[in-house]
């Protein structure tokens, strides 16, 4: 059986793993300083946390399958770790704004132009490898 080495998925699972643990246990702690259970509770801080843990959810694990998909093709190392450096940066830059500072729409829009630069260049550099 041949073995499958996947260093920048691994590098960009394990960093993203990280960052949403800090970001559930930020909603975790206001939780339960509100003694909340479900919910926001009307707690816009709490909004704003479960939102950004939420967002990490709905984006990183398609970006993940990607850089996967093209590594374990034998995708150019260089570019998928530089299209997973912008993504996680602008994951972390987007994240911070919403669950951490009061309004930084600088960050969270450039968070979001990061986030959907990096997936369409994944997008179009997997395609690209089924013409080439």
């Amino acid at each position: 059986m041949t073995e499958l080495s996947l260093p920048i998925t691994t590098a960009l699972a394990s960093v993203l793993s990280i960052w949403l643990l800090v970001l559930s246990v930020a909603v975790i702690r206001l939780r339960r300083a509100h003694s909340v259970s479900l919910g926001d509770g009307g707690v816009e801080l709490l909004n704003r946390r479960t939102r950004a843990q939420a967002n990490l959810t709905e984006y990183a694990p398609l970006f993940v399958i990607m850089i996967a998909v093209a590594e374990a093709q034998g995708g150019n190392a260089l570019f998928l770790g530089l299209v997973s450096i912008v993504f996680v940066g602008g994951r972390f830059a987007h994240g911070f704004a919403i669950a951490f500072s009061r309004r930084n729409v600088r960050a969270r829009v450039g968070g979001m132009m990061c986030t959907f630069a990096a997936l369409a260049l994944a997008a179009v550099y997997n395609l690209l490898s089924l013409a080439f």
